[in-house]
């Protein structure tokens, strides 16, 4: 947890950095812009000057505002090389690699595979989830997400610390199946693509207001936001996420299915996890319809994202501690 701590200021230090990069770049478009108005009020006075002299004057026409006067009208500012920020994705790797030899010795100690309570579904589930951040960022630029990632681990890993540690013990009959491995590494992946498209809808939202205000309304807290993509390009590449993470979630509803048959000899049985399960998909299945043949976009299949990831948090804690089952797995 103290390198993903260190990722963590790194990428905190980065998003700074590119506070202060879109600051500059609008100070000097607004003093260019200055510049320009006075060179232009300059020349009328010229002008009329020689207009009354009776002689007849060429005027120059005003210089074109800049490249970076454009960027900044636009809101988007190159933001360039970063060491900072290679150095958060290093700290990152690194604190990867150790937490995936921490999660292969819980399972070497426990003799099976290291998620069968919520404090190992927590070691394993936000190990997937730093492994998509990665994964994802070999095609697409998602480092700015490096602060929500390696914050929502520091978060969960401390809460499973603190809260939901239990020793080693031995698989219940019902969890001593092949399905174990199958059905929740694959409910990790879902919750791992998930949880990206949340950042990517969180910042979105940010980015389509910050859009929405004129050039001088914007708040400084939010300059960081010039360097990254617009608001329907975050909104793009938070709908490719969740595709992925969908399809793995529907092999997860469907494979507990299969499972529970024959664990407990039928394939549904309204249990409390099974139900919240079902909602889930109901949501993101909505969220895909809705924005693919509805035209929800924008604003409304942000929230719709934002929803679904909330409703995975409740499945895995509320449901977990408060709500008893056939599911009630969670060790404590």
């Amino acid at each position: 947890m103290a390198v993903y701590a260190l990722a963590f200021i790194a990428f905190a230090i980065d998003l700074a950095k590119r506070s202060a990069v879109v600051g500059a770049v609008q100070d000097a478009a607004a003093a260019e812009a200055a510049a320009l108005a006075a060179g232009t009020a300059t020349g009328s006075a010229a002008g009329a000057v020689a207009s009354g002299a009776g002689s007849t004057t060429v005027l120059t026409a005003p210089a074109a505002p800049s490249a970076a006067a454009k960027r900044v009208g636009l809101g988007s500012v190159d933001y360039g090389r970063s060491p900072i920020l290679r150095v958060a994705m290093a700290l990152t790797v690194v604190a990867w690699l150790l937490h995936l030899t921490a999660d292969v010795l819980r399972g070497v100690a426990a003799g099976r595979v290291p998620w069968a309570n919520m404090y190992e579904f927590a070691m394993t589930g936000t190990l997937v989830m730093v492994t998509v951040f990665l994964i994802v960022n070999i095609k697409f630029d998602l480092r700015f997400l490096g602060t929500f990632v390696t914050g929502m681990v520091l978060v969960l890993l401390g809460l499973a610390t603190v809260n939901f540690y239990v020793s080693v013990v031995p698989l219940p009959p019902s969890l001593q199946s092949a399905w174990l491995i199958i059905h929740v590494f694959v409910a990790s992946s879902a919750t791992g693509f998930m949880a990206l498209g949340f950042g990517l809808s969180v910042v979105q939202l940010m980015q389509a207001r910050r859009e929405a205000q004129a050039e001088g309304a914007r708040s400084k807290a939010t300059r960081f936001l010039g360097t990254l993509p617009s608001a329907d390009k975050l909104e793009s590449l938070a709908y490719r996420v969740n595709i992925v993470g969908f399809i793995l979630w529907t092999f997860t509803v469907m494979a507990g299915a299969v499972w529970a048959e024959a664990a407990w000899g039928r394939y549904w049985g309204w249990d409390t996890k099974e139900v919240w399960s079902f909602i889930i998909w109901v949501i993101y299945a909505g969220y895909i319809h809705a924005r693919a043949t509805r035209g929800w976009r924008g604003s409304r299949s942000a929230w719709l994202s934002i929803i679904g990831f909330t409703a995975i948090l409740f499945n895995y804690s509320v449901v977990n501690l408060f709500f008893k089952g056939l599911h009630a797995y969670s060790g404590l």
